[in-house]
């Protein structure tokens, strides 16, 4: 019942601050958002490295919170200060240069894990703030502060409706995927129909932000919201994956009822590009 608490608390004040964030601060493209991403990607990062310690992938968590905020930090950089991107992204090389060169040195002639320390260095650059960028390249787009707030709706309203709906409908339908056995067919469905609900919602009341270019605007807004639907789902089940492969529950404690921030970003992190990019495609 106090998880149960501790997750509405979450929800019914963790949007409306990002929707003040996205509306009231759209200064620089969405700083103030663009920081926050960075930072989730980085102590996401931090969990990921946590989580691969016990398989034997070693990485050091701040290590990995650096690692974890470069991508983020060099889209920041470009959006939002107008940097050279041939200079941001630098960044990213000189982090796996780091990746590389560190492994010279200071291992007290005990080579025979420097592959895994390589994998785990680049699996936490790489997820989830490569992934997360995506978002920060929303703020690029016209009408930004609608596209954002579409896309968060559209994940978070997957995300709860798919809790409560397997809660309610998903007592004799669960095992649908064996990585995660108590997320069920109602779950699922009612998830995948709240974001096209949503983004056929969204692009109705505000078509400014909507234009369609290759087809009507609402089968558009239909087809954006099932393939988002679908990342965001995938994203919670190759989430499910690693922490089921590490022998963790939740990634962290940092959110209250719903576990670490790599447990709230995991369904945003794999829908971010699919959202981005097909909402470009279609509008």
């Amino acid at each position: 019942m106090k998880e149960l608490a501790q997750r509405f608390i979450v929800f019914f004040t963790g949007i409306p601050a990002l929707a003040v964030i996205i509306i009231f601060l759209p200064q620089y493209n969405h700083l103030v958002l663009n920081i926050l991403i960075t930072l989730a990607s980085s102590l996401g990062a931090a969990e990921f490295a946590r989580m691969l310690k016990t398989k034997g992938f070693s990485v050091c968590i701040p290590e990995a919170a650096v690692l974890g905020s470069l991508s983020p930090v060099s889209m920041t950089l470009i959006v939002s200060f107008g940097t050279n991107s041939r200079i941001t992204n630098s960044l990213f090389v000189i982090g796996a240069a780091w990746i590389l060169v560190s492994e010279i040195y200071g291992r007290k002639n005990d080579f025979s894990q420097v592959l895994s320390r390589l994998a785990a260095g680049f699996s936490v650059m790489i997820y989830p703030g490569l992934l997360l960028s995506w978002i920060i390249t929303m703020s690029t787009l016209k009408h930004s502060s609608t596209v954002l707030l579409a896309f968060i709706l559209t994940v978070m309203g997957n995300d709860s409706t798919a809790w409560a709906a397997g809660r309610l409908f998903g007592k004799n339908n669960r095992g649908l995927f064996p990585v995660s056995p108590n997320k069920s067919a109602a779950g699922f469905t009612g998830g995948l129909g709240a974001s096209v609900l949503i983004c056929s919602l969204i692009a109705f009341f505000l078509p400014r932000a909507f234009e369609p270019d290759q087809m009507p605007r609402l089968p558009s807004a239909m087809l954006l919201g099932l393939f988002s639907g679908l990342a965001v789902n995938l994203g919670d089940l190759a989430e499910s994956a690693i922490k089921r492969s590490c022998g963790f529950k939740d990634s962290g404690v940092a959110v209250p009822g719903r576990g670490g921030v790599l447990d709230s970003t995991d369904s945003v992190a794999l829908s971010a590009p699919v959202f981005y990019v097909l909402y470009r495609f279609f509008f």
